[in-house]
């Protein structure tokens, strides 16, 4: 899978697509990442991406020209990638959404939005739009980690243990959470680790971790 992603702020993306389990996903090549500077498209002298709302308003909204230069110039390389934008009128993103971008045989570009907003037209070129939740964010570019995050561990052979994450929270989107879980050492200022656990007895094991699920 090929992520692009169209963001004024490329950069902030550079330190954690680079670390730890998503720079694994990179290293066996089961994602690779491409960064579209809305800014290169941006109008006249001073590459401007913004303009004040028809109607009057408060803010700036990115204009329609520079993101429809931005996607179309990734749909260049990748044709039938699914175009996603981020907004809060998108639907409430979930684990099932991410089990199935995780499946997908198109690569994936990803509109980070800045600003007040965006010029509505350029919904007519998305495919799929996303809200991480009810609060307000200052642009796309978490969000879109958010994404790539839950999507790329997903990916054949990038999680170590394939079965770990069909025990996780939220797996099946049943708001279920994973039970509660110990290491070393056993005691630890008096606080000491289920019995249950040392015991060597899987099946019991298995009812207690059922059992100890949160809902």
């Amino acid at each position: 899978m090929k992520i692009y992603i169209i963001s004024l702020f490329p950069e902030m993306f550079e330190n954690y697509l680079n670390s730890s389990m998503l720079f694994k996903a990179q290293k066996i090549k089961a994602v690779s990442f491409e960064y579209v500077n809305l800014r290169d498209f941006g109008i006249g002298p001073r590459k401007t991406v913004d303009d004040k709302p028809y109607g009057g308003g408060d803010g700036m909204l990115l204009m329609i020209e520079p993101l429809y230069k931005a996607i179309k110039k990734a749909k260049a390389k990748s044709p039938n990638a699914k175009v996603v934008l981020f907004s809060p009128k998108g639907k409430t993103y979930l684990q099932s959404d991410a089990k199935e971008l995780s499946k997908l045989e198109n690569d994936l570009i990803l509109i980070c939005p800045r600003y007040e907003g965006y010029d509505e037209r350029v919904t007519n070129w998305v495919d799929l739009s996303y809200s991480i939740g009810n609060y307000i964010l200052t642009g796309g570019e978490l969000p879109a980690m958010v994404l790539i995050d839950s999507v790329v561990r997903l990916l054949p052979n990038v999680l170590g243990g394939e079965t770990s994450k069909e025990i996780e929270s939220f797996y099946d989107d049943d708001q279920t959470v994973e039970f509660p879980q110990y290491t070393r050492p056993e005691v630890y200022k008096n606080l000491r680790v289920p019995e249950i656990l040392l015991s060597g007895n899987h099946n019991e094991i298995n009812k207690w971790r059922e059992s100890n699920k949160h809902k």
